[in-house]
């Protein structure tokens, strides 16, 4: 099966795991419409089900998402609004997914931290911007039920 592990739940309270490992996770399922990267399950660490499903990871794929930054912490000069409009100073940048689908890059572990992961369009630079993120992996898992083997 395919499981999706969004990075703020292993930044939070997950545990890094590399191909080959033995795992024991809360999975909800998800439906078509629902599995943005494929996935057929999602790691849920902040409830789920009382029950978890083991498991052994086959194969691990850092997902990327590109978005576009509305705003630009790094500017020099205020942002000109419109009319009326209010514009927050300070407050980082807006990120808005980019259209085009996520890309997967094939790694042998589980990063416990994401932030390295992330590339963005260097100044100067016109608004909005670019930023690559890697918002999570995407676990081949092979469990009893499924006898999976890649």
């Amino acid at each position: 099966m395919r499981v999706f592990y969004a990075d703020w739940q292993m930044e939070c309270c997950g545990t890094p795991f590399a191909v080959g490992d033995e795992v024991a996770w809360r999975l909800v399922p998800t439906t078509g419409q629902d599995g943005r990267y494929g996935e057929t399950a999602l790691v849920e660490n902040h409830g789920g089900p009382d029950r978890v499903t083991t498991g052994r990871v086959r194969g691990i794929d850092l997902v990327h998402q590109e978005y576009l930054a509305h705003r630009d912490p790094r500017a020099v000069e205020p942002p000109a609004g419109r009319p009326g409009e209010v514009i927050l100073m300070g407050a980082g940048r807006a990120l808005e997914p980019a259209p085009g689908a996520p890309t997967l890059e094939p790694v042998d572990a589980c990063p416990r931290w994401f932030d390295a992961f992330e590339e963005e369009e260097q100044p100067p630079r016109a608004v909005p911007y670019r930023v690559r993120r890697a918002v999570g992996v995407l676990v081949t898992l092979e469990t009893p039920t499924t006898g999976h083997r890649p």
